[in-house]
């Protein structure tokens, strides 16, 4: 078969390596073509194309046409493959990174090219900035990286017969051996978006065992992230924490994982879910967060992941409920502005009773400067301390589970059969038969899209509101 790839850029980052191990495994069965704004800077495994039109809007960019940035593509694919190709994939068509992607893709169409568009992120889970006010295209097959996705697409229109779901795949690892003298240290493996709950690692940093120090890895790229993470590492320094900001800007990340005691997990949001996955791989243990939507799967896979807290609660006591519920109800009214979404002020007050019933609230829900604040608590008073053990039971014991060596192997066990090579080949080979022989009409209801992320008993200020101190 003849595959041709779009994607925005090539730059590192997750979407570039899902395309790049999808590009590796096709090797030997398919002929492929990968087109996209900006070349990698290291080599690829397929021909790569470079489109300057694909990538990301920029305020100075020239005006072009979008037919003619088709017609690029078109003429790329025929000098390929010396003709049409059988499929075009497209990563992450839904997210506005480019204003007239859109508008590219429905020309596509019109010149007969049969598109698979897979979906990483959504708009609609918080990212205003990257929403498209057009539909979404229609009559074309989709792809979701889990069930929750897939759950949600259909909900929203999209038929059985034209939605596939296409895990991501996970590579094996080679044994590493630690530096042992790095200290004590639990590790956090994360860009620090404010979606990653920075807060919660800190909060939870002060409850691990024999002194260990939290080290979280990489800094943010967007200025919103970075005004947050600034402020973190500010409040970090003022106190005197255990907390080492940029840890792996300058160390091997391998041999980090591999002198790391556990690794940690306290993201409230995510796409796929290699958080879950990628610590066994190290033979390392997670502890931390579970979202219950991601890691369903994974769980029916045979990864057991039942040590993972749910939730994180604190005293609503501890905050000014007033001053939170002002800012929780009009983060609610400016998302749905926003999202040009209705939901009557009774419902959401309604919503708010309930996320703060029993006088405790989610920490994960909090914006940071509330998390701060609960921070400063435990900080001030140890008997601080053992109320949030009390409610939290799992802040005993950080990191430590009942057979930890047993769960390890058979963790990674299972992520390696349902997770590898030769799998995801399979899969993805069925999906473009069914793509290049299968015509499908069906359309995406965006306001059924929305409202089932708009969800107010999950509202989370670190995820639909600008930050604010």
């Amino acid at each position: 078969m003849k595959i041709a790839f779009i994607h925005y850029h090539l730059k590192t980052g997750g979407v570039t390596t899902v395309v790049r191990q999808q590009a590796e495994v096709l090797r030997g069965k398919c002929q492929c073509l990968v087109l996209a704004g900006s070349l990698p800077d290291t080599d690829f495994p397929v021909q790569t194309a470079e489109i300057p039109e694909l990538g990301y809007t920029q305020p100075d960019q020239k005006p072009f046409d979008p037919a003619d940035v088709a017609e690029s593509i078109i003429g790329a694919i025929y000098a390929r493959f010396d003709g049409q190709c059988d499929v075009v994939h497209v990563h992450n068509p839904t997210l506005a990174k480019n204003k007239q992607f859109l508008q590219i893709l429905a020309h596509l169409q019109r010149r007969q090219m049969k598109l698979f568009l897979q979906i990483h992120d959504f708009a609609e889970d918080g990212r205003p900035l990257s929403y498209f006010p057009e539909t979404y295209p229609s009559n074309c097959h989709y792809g979701a990286l889990n069930y929750r996705d897939y759950a949600i697409l259909r909900r929203a229109g999209l038929k059985a017969e034209g939605l596939h779901i296409i895990p991501n795949m996970v590579n094996p690892v080679s044994e590493i051996r630690p530096d042992t003298n790095m200290g004590d240290f639990v590790l956090y493996p994360i860009r620090a978006i404010r979606r990653k709950n920075v807060g919660e690692a800190i909060l939870v940093s002060l409850f691990f065992q024999s002194n260990q120090k939290l080290m979280i890895t990489l800094p943010p790229h967007s200025p919103a992230d970075m005004i947050s993470y600034q402020d973190w590492k500010s409040f970090v320094t003022t106190h005197g924490l255990a907390v080492e900001f940029e840890a792996g800007l300058d160390r091997d990340f391998k041999t980090l994982v591999a002198a790391a005691a556990f690794l940690i997990t306290t993201s409230i949001t995510e796409g796929f879910g290699f958080s879950f996955l990628e610590p066994w791989m190290y033979n390392k243990l997670l502890w931390g967060r579970k979202i219950d939507n991601i890691s369903r799967d994974f769980e029916k896979n045979g990864i057991r992941l039942d040590h993972l807290y749910d939730a994180l609660e604190v005293p609503v006591d501890w905050l000014d409920r007033t001053q939170l519920f002002d800012r929780w109800t009009s983060c609610v009214q400016h998302a749905c502005d926003v999202f040009h979404h209705s939901i009557e002020m009774s419902c959401i007050t309604e919503a708010f009773d309930r996320i703060t019933a029993n006088g405790r609230v989610d920490f994960g829900l909090l914006s940071e400067g509330f998390q701060r604040q609960i921070i400063r608590r435990v900080l001030a008073d140890r008997k601080n301390v053992a109320i949030l053990k009390q409610m939290n039971p799992f802040l005993s014991y950080p990191g430590e589970v009942s057979q930890k060596d047993t769960l390890i192997r058979e963790n990674k066990e299972a992520i390696l059969k349902n997770y590898d090579r030769s799998s995801y080949s399979k899969r993805l080979m069925e999906i473009y038969r069914c793509v290049s022989q299968n015509p499908i009409d069906q359309r995406i209801d965006k306001g059924v899209l929305l409202s089932e992320f708009l969800k107010l008993d999950e509202f989370s200020l670190l995820k639909w509101c600008d930050y604010l101190e």
